[in-house]
């Protein structure tokens, strides 16, 4: 039995022997694959570089909001000015060999507040192309409709918002000029350049009434967008000693649609009105303190342009943040 027992501890004690080995090997293996790609020079090199350290990590500040403008004039002139509450987080995010990962918490939460809204937001910048997704959930769209004679106020809770956008870019000049050393500083910037930009965009969603709106008001209404475009632009980076400034803007017209408005089962559908845009502005400022610590902010802004002088839907949806990194 002494025997039996010994035996299987040797191969209790073997396996996990084992086992960490394979582990160590699989890290050191993925390690040796992210070094490789993060040292591959694929750039001019007198205007871009990699930073020197493998691990960047940041601590940051954000805020963020969605506000809509509404003119109809089919029947008679109604107006409506609304918007979301304004959603503050504050996050921590890691980059290893240019993989960035990161976490972030809602503050407001720590004080026993419901917060009703909330937001995802996926971001893969490279020099030559890149994405970026945004969901925002909210059931906070509040704010006053008038027509001619009086004005209503729409309270929260009332309608619930929900949108996707997904916005993708590529760079002609990426050789030279980088989006990445602007918005998650895995690369950095040593000269001024710039480049004319191609990409898409594309906005989908609904604004809904609630179970609540149907009781009071006896409506039920659900106005869906449903958009792509497709255009260009042109971005910049200015450096200036210590100091990197970036502003971009990518136009897109919009060539398909999908808008539609559904009011107590009856359904009526938006047509095209050329042209209607969704328009990317980009914009950033970096001072490096040091080789190793850096601060800045950024800010992100959609804009959907639709309709016409008469009858229009204007929707700004942005995002802005302040950052404290180091270099590791």
């Amino acid at each position: 039995m002494k025997k039996v027992i010994s035996i299987l501890m040797m191969l209790l004690v073997g396996g996990m022997a084992f086992a960490q080995s394979k582990n160590g090997q699989f890290r050191e293996r993925m390690d040796s694959v992210l070094r490789t790609r993060y040292a591959k020079v694929s750039y001019d090199t007198l205007y871009i570089k990699r930073p020197d350290a493998k691990l960047t990590l940041k601590f940051r500040g954000n805020l963020s909001g969605n506000s809509i403008r509404v003119k109809q004039t089919t029947d008679e002139q109604v107006r409506a000015k609304l918007s979301t509450d304004l959603r503050a987080t504050a996050s921590v995010a890691a980059t290893y060999y240019g993989i960035t990962a990161g976490v972030s918490i809602n503050p407001a939460q720590f004080s026993g507040k419901k917060y009703k809204d909330w937001e995802l937001n996926l971001n893969a910048y490279f020099n030559r192309f890149g994405l970026e997704v945004g969901y925002q959930y909210a059931k906070t769209l509040s704010g006053d409709i008038s027509d001619v004679n009086e004005t209503f106020h729409l309270d929260k809770g009332l309608v619930r918002l929900s949108n996707i956008y997904v916005t993708g870019y590529y760079a002609f000049n990426h050789r030279r000029f980088s989006y990445p050393a602007a918005f998650t500083q895995s690369y950095i910037q040593k000269r001024s350049a710039g480049s004319w930009l191609v990409g898409f965009s594309y906005q989908g969603g609904s604004i809904k009434t609630t179970g609540k709106a149907t009781e009071e008001y006896g409506t039920e209404a659900r106005f869906y967008v449903g958009n792509f475009a497709i255009g260009g632009g042109y971005g910049y980076n200015l450096v200036a000693k210590k100091w990197l400034f970036h502003l971009s803007a990518q136009p897109n017209v919009i060539i398909f649609n999908s808008n539609n408005t559904k009011i107590n089962g009856e359904k009526t559908s938006e047509s095209l009105h050329f042209p209607e845009m969704i328009i990317n502005s980009r914009a950033a400022i970096l001072y490096n303190i040091s080789p190793k610590y850096f601060v800045g902010s950024t800010v992100l802004v959609n804009t959907s342009l639709l309709g016409d002088t008469d009858d229009y839907t204007r929707q700004v949806k942005w995002r802005a943040r302040a950052f404290f990194g180091m270099r590791l």
